[in-house]
């Protein structure tokens, strides 16, 4: 499986309906060369620009959607279409990632449960999710995280839980915070016997640097390629069977005992 991790830069003074060209060409780009793409987080505003988030809103089926959708079958790909700020029917807003069948069909819709900023920002601006999120292709099952979801262990024990072996997190982690990025995705992988797929964006949102260094880990925690800094496409081939092989070479996952229901007295 061959899959293609987008690391678009949110440039400053770039319009939303630009950067929704350029990310659907950087799409269409991946086309014969990757069977998943994937995009980063909030890429049509910029995961720290908190003032446009209202104004850039957008209900599930908007603009992007539309987009994306095209990309996606356009190039053949399944597509994973980073987050976008959503404007749900209840008027809420949520960050909201897609992901598109080579068909152009929504595959799945995942609203990001663990909202980053503590007292402002996303934490206070955007509703939190409540489901889980899989995605079964024809080489493994996804599943669906998003940027500060990466600190929470138990959110990937449900995914696991649920059947996910590739583990897939658009961001947008500021360059402050890197080494934390680098470390959790390790950690997701081994801790989980998954491949992890994460993708960053590069550029500067709202005066905050960001990362970059979107990064593809395998079930052993070995680093199969990792991006720089700036814009960049990451592709890397790997095998899911691995998944399966190491969890049967060192079954951890079955030694798990919290958790678990408690013996009744």
């Amino acid at each position: 499986m061959r899959a293609s991790l987008i690391q678009i830069a949110v440039n400053e003074g770039e319009s939303v309906a630009d950067r929704r060209l350029r990310a659907a060409s950087l799409v269409r780009e991946q086309a014969g060369s990757a069977d998943l793409v994937v995009l980063p987080e909030l890429w049509t505003c910029g995961a720290f620009a908190y003032e446009e988030f209202g104004t850039e809103a957008e209900p599930l089926e908007g603009p992007t959607f539309e987009a994306m959708a095209k990309a996606a079958s356009d190039a053949g790909v399944w597509l994973h279409a980073g987050s976008i700020p959503e404007r749900g029917p209840d008027g809420h807003l949520y960050n909201t990632s897609l992901v598109f069948s080579p068909s152009g069909d929504l595959a799945a819709a995942y609203r990001k449960i663990h909202r980053f900023g503590f007292d402002k920002g996303e934490a206070v601006l955007m509703g939190a999710g409540r489901q889980l999120v899989t995605v079964r292709l024809p080489w493994t099952t996804l599943g669906v995280a998003t940027c500060y979801d990466l600190r929470f262990p138990e959110l990937f024990r449900g995914l696991v839980d649920a059947g996910a072996e590739t583990l897939v997190i658009p961001a947008g982690w500021p360059e402050r915070r890197r080494a934390h990025w680098t470390l959790l995705a390790q950690a997701r992988a081994v801790e989980n016997q998954a491949f992890v797929l994460a993708c960053g964006t590069a550029g500067t949102h709202a005066g905050v640097p960001q990362a970059g260094h979107s990064i593809v880990v395998d079930p052993w925690g070995e680093v199969l390629a990792e991006a720089g800094a700036g814009e960049e496409a990451l592709t890397v081939e790997f095998d899911p069977a691995k998944v399966a092989t190491t969890r049967e070479q060192f079954p951890a996952l079955k030694d798990r005992v919290l958790g678990l229901e408690a013996p009744r007295r």
